[in-house]
């Protein structure tokens, strides 16, 4: 199993760093977890793209995880002879935000298939909404997914992707709570979305400033990481945006509460998945 950092990135666009979204890997298979901006741009540089997609996992519809959704379903739709199916797992309101989507992609998708004789439906996108359990299962792949904290935005999940005996654990926007830790438990890898409370509350700014209680801080992942017995932490979607040359800082601060392995990679990096034990 493999993990592909297509989107590192926070709301605040960078020319380095994409939306959040990661590409899960498991031999030839491919589950998307969010979709944010620039995902499609990281998926052609990973080698992947729409087509190879086998589920998109939404872990909350804040816009920033979300932005590039249209796209996908849109290039999986034109470049299909036809297009399979694109199935979503994502929280409540998940079908009306794919709905909302597909209407606004209504004039699109008309002129395509007035235009394309071979394009005769519209694109085919069945979504499953959660709560929390086993979301998908089969010979090879087991998704659980389980509630987390992003209040006031709700409900939110995160998602744990096991395969022969490998556990990868992405998190998304939340702070500690109890699901999360008994998804992360004993997890190989677990993804956390992360910010710098100690630089943000310097900027006498109160949007900025909000968004301290909604999230993990550095310290809170590493301490998550530690109760759950997890093997390496990724720090992602980091706020403020690490400036070159400081990732150090970031990984430091998670080392003094956490003894595993930690690390904040760059788009397009690829992480082995491998077992703790």
């Amino acid at each position: 199993m493999d993990l592909v950092m297509t989107g590192t990135g926070s709301p605040l666009p960078s020319p380095d760093r994409a939306g959040p979204s990661q590409l899960v890997q498991v031999g030839a298979r491919s589950f998307l977890v969010d979709c944010g901006r620039g995902c499609l741009m990281r998926l052609a540089g990973a080698a992947s793209g729409p087509a190879a997609i086998e589920m998109l996992l939404l872990t909350h519809l804040h816009s920033d995880h979300v932005t590039d959704v249209n796209d996908l379903i849109t290039t999986r739709w034109i470049g299909g002879f036809p297009a399979a199916p694109l199935p979503v797992v994502g929280p409540e309101g998940t079908s009306s935000f794919i709905d909302d989507t597909l209407t606004m992609l209504g004039p699109d998708i008309g002129w395509r298939i007035a235009h394309h004789d071979d394009l005769e439906a519209p694109p085919d996108v069945p979504v499953t909404e959660t709560a929390g359990g086993i979301v998908f299962e089969d010979d090879e792949v087991r998704i659980i997914a389980a509630p987390t904290d992003h209040r006031p935005v709700q409900p939110t999940v995160a998602y744990r992707i096991e395969a022969d005996g490998y556990s990868v654990v992405l998190a998304g926007d939340t702070v500690p709570c109890s699901a999360l830790d008994e998804l992360c438990a004993d997890a190989d890898v677990y993804v956390q979305t992360v910010i710098r409370d100690d630089l943000i509350s310097r900027v006498p700014i109160a949007r900025l400033n909000d968004v301290i209680d909604y999230h993990s801080t550095v310290v809170d992942a590493a301490q998550t990481a530690t109760r759950s017995g997890v093997g390496t932490l990724v720090l992602n979607h980091c706020v403020p945006a690490p400036m070159p040359g400081t990732e150090a800082d970031w990984i430091a601060i998670a080392a003094e509460h956490f003894d595993g392995g930690v690390l904040l990679p760059a788009d397009l990096d690829r992480i082995p998945v491998e077992p703790s034990g």
